[in-house]
């Protein structure tokens, strides 16, 4: 499972980042648009763990921009203000799959990033 960490603050990222790796996913990490845009041009992911509010780019223009590029890929939105508490964010991200408190423990965001990362089988 490929996962791409969309978050300002490393420190936090690196976090994350180590969580996922312990469930055996491939992480990467981008601290900006810039570098998450460059990201979805060359790797293929199942999942983006993105942050609402991002210091540099638009946390909204990446997830278009991941549901046209790579329309398989879900989006986990993790905050840590009251941004869409409402959950009008699945209203305007058609890949949103979860909205997340950044405050979840690392173990439980990671579970639910394989939960979303790892594809259905057939009933």
């Amino acid at each position: 499972m490929n996962v791409l960490i969309v978050e300002s603050r490393a420190e936090l990222a690196g976090i994350w980042r180590n969580a996922l790796i312990r469930e055996g996913a491939d992480v990467w990490v981008a601290t900006g648009g810039a570098e998450a845009v460059a990201l979805l041009e060359d790797v293929t992911f199942d999942v983006i763990v993105l942050e609402v509010v991002l210091e540099e780019g638009s946390a909204l223009a990446i997830a278009d921009l991941a549901s046209y590029r790579q329309p398989e890929c879900k989006v986990v939105f993790v905050t840590n203000t009251t941004f869409f508490s409402d959950g009008t964010i699945f209203n305007y991200v058609s890949n949103a799959a979860a909205f997340l408190p950044s405050t979840t423990a690392p173990d439980d965001l990671a579970k639910l990033v394989e939960h979303h990362g790892t594809p259905r089988r057939p009933l």
